[in-house]
């Protein structure tokens, strides 16, 4: 049956309302959160990259650990606004922008 609705979604929002239900639902909180890791992660490997450094030069460059960014590259971890801005800006270089929608 869901497999039926999911087939006549007319967008990408339809799609996630079917599988993860409307926004504020518990299950549709989840959804959301975990997305944010990964883009989180995927934006922290990209600069990473781009910035031609490896785990272990970005970990000493900022004081912790090369498992901890491990951990967050594979969204297996939380991780503070201050750590994040730390990371990116003192880390890499890069400037973080905030938004609340």
């Amino acid at each position: 049956m869901e497999i039926e609705k999911l087939k006549k979604a007319k967008s990408f929002d339809e799609l996630l309302n079917i599988k993860y239900g409307q926004i504020g639902t518990h299950d549709r909180d989840v959804f959301e959160e975990k997305a944010q890791y990964f883009v989180i992660s995927e934006m922290l490997k990209e600069s990473r990259k781009e910035a031609k450094m490896t785990q272990e030069e970005l970990a000493v460059k900022i004081g912790t650990k090369k498992s901890y960014i491990s951990r967050i590259e594979n969204g297996q971890c939380d991780i503070q606004i201050s750590t994040l801005y730390r990371i990116f800006e003192q880390g890499l270089g890069k400037r973080v922008n905030l938004s609340f929608g």
